[in-house]
């Protein structure tokens, strides 16, 4: 972590300022620990990241996920736009406004967001509950122009107001209590400021989708023993999954029957990345503790109750809000 990522800090349990102990003189800190000024508390300084959870959590299984697949949705990696596309699309921003702005990712996973956001030019503070954080410093930790952190996302480290965007993209369904997580990221973005978070979309089609009759036998599973298993039917259920995409009319609709994420005519990959991304987002389906997808009815309803400017709900994929906070 940089040294000037104090200036941003604040300790989760009594909101006072913390200060770097048992560090080497450096504007760098890789080792060490962080301590509160007020309480007392202190917290690991690993691999150049502050560590404000347990090791263990509810996000675990991405912490598995992404250290395994660190760089399999990287657009640096795919060698196509599909992050990026994504990114602007559901956050509305453009490439020149965020260059040189302070900016909050916030699950990170192995960076596939951090990566866009980098490329434009800005300042990213990145976190993430699990320890993919360890899979994102693996791939930008060279980039002078990142912060990591280990942090939970209703405790979250920082002071009022000092990001210049917030951007959740990907996660926020996988908390235990989604509308309490994005009240949380609103608080360290400044008055102005700029937020978009998005979501599974919650609809009545939901319940003849086969993740739902299967997430709670193997959200208990093992992730290992999950994993596997899903390696081994993969063959069989994309080749399902396909021959029931290319039915007339219905196939786009008919082959959620099949619990496999089948990017078929979708994204334009090649066959080795259709089935690496099919293993990787069947298990990100099946293995998370949490799944709450939302409506867009409820999600307007998160934007008024924040009072967001300029609030408004879309669906380009996922269900997005964003908007403005509001203040001067």
């Amino acid at each position: 972590m940089h040294l000037d990522l104090l200036d941003i800090l604040a300790c989760p349990q009594c909101r006072e300022a913390l200060e770097p102990v048992d560090v080497a003189a450096s504007d760098v800190i890789e080792e060490g620990a962080l301590r509160c000024r007020g309480c007392g508390s202190r917290y690991p300084v690993v691999r150049g990241i502050p560590r404000f959870v347990p090791a263990e959590n509810y996000a675990s299984s991405f912490g598995f996920q992404w250290n395994l697949f660190p760089r399999t949705q990287l657009d640096s990696s795919s060698g196509l736009p599909i992050t990026k596309q994504r990114f602007f699309a559901s956050t509305g921003w453009t490439e020149e406004e965020l260059k040189g702005k302070r900016v909050l990712d916030v699950g990170c996973g192995s960076g596939r967001f951090a990566e866009v956001a980098l490329a434009t030019g800005a300042r990213v503070v990145a976190f993430d509950y699990s320890s993919s954080v360890d899979a994102c410093r693996d791939n930008f930790g060279a980039n002078e122009q990142l912060d990591l952190l280990q942090a939970d996302l209703y405790s979250l480290p920082f002071r009022d107001g000092v990001f210049e965007y917030v951007y959740c993209l990907g996660m926020l369904q996988n908390t235990p209590d989604p509308e309490r997580a994005f009240q949380s990221v609103l608080a360290p973005l400044q008055p102005g400021g700029k937020i978009a978070v998005d979501v599974y979309p919650k609809n009545w089609l939901n319940v003849f989708w086969p993740k739902y009759w299967l997430r709670p036998l193997t959200r208990r599973m093992r992730h290992d023993r999950l994993l596997r298993l899903i390696q081994r039917l993969m063959p069989m259920l994309l080749a399902i999954s396909r021959t029931l995409g290319r039915v007339p009319r219905i196939g786009r609709k008919l082959r959620f029957l099949v619990p496999v994420a089948n990017y078929e005519g979708i994204y334009p990959l090649n066959e080795e990345q259709l089935h690496q991304w099919a293993v990787l987002d069947t298990f990100d389906m099946l293995s998370p503790a949490h799944d709450h997808p939302q409506s867009a009815a409820t999600m307007r309803g998160w934007g008024v109750a924040a009072g967001l400017r300029n609030g408004e709900v879309l669906k380009p994929g996922h269900m997005v809000l964003r908007g403005e906070k509001a203040g001067d």
